[in-house]
């Protein structure tokens, strides 16, 4: 079982820079896929950021691809997400989720996701 737990979230302005951070316990996620979800209110949790297990392949979503960065350390057990010139529709929680494997299912379903943590609530004013 991993448990997985984000921190970092706040309040910032529109243009501010943010950098979540998620922990896994329990196991180390080294061969797991990681991802970074997030879910504004009254709307479906939304894909944000992936990652391969050695960090070789990174997937972002296009409304943050160029502004967000996602990134791990399997030697810390550790996985960040660096959000640069963020904007008021960045808001929502955010979440962090481990996946056993990516092969044959879509890096940006939630479904392919088998843990995921209990989010960190992230507030961009304008």
């Amino acid at each position: 079982q991993i448990q997985l737990v984000e921190s970092g979230g706040g309040l910032v302005q529109a243009g501010d820079s943010l950098t979540l951070s998620c922990a896994p316990s329990g196991r180390t996620v080294s061969g797991y896929s990681m991802g970074w979800f997030r879910q504004a209110p009254g709307k479906e949790r939304e894909f944000v950021a992936a990652i391969s297990p050695i960090a070789a392949i990174r997937f972002y979503a296009p409304s943050v691809k160029d502004r967000f960065a996602i990134s791990r350390d399997n030697a810390k057990n550790m996985l960040w997400l660096q959000m640069n010139s963020l904007k008021p529709e960045d808001t929502a929680v955010y979440y962090c989720a481990a996946a056993a494997t990516f092969r044959g299912k879509l890096y940006s379903d939630y479904e392919t996701y088998d843990y995921w943590g209990q989010g960190t609530q992230v507030t961009v004013s304008s």
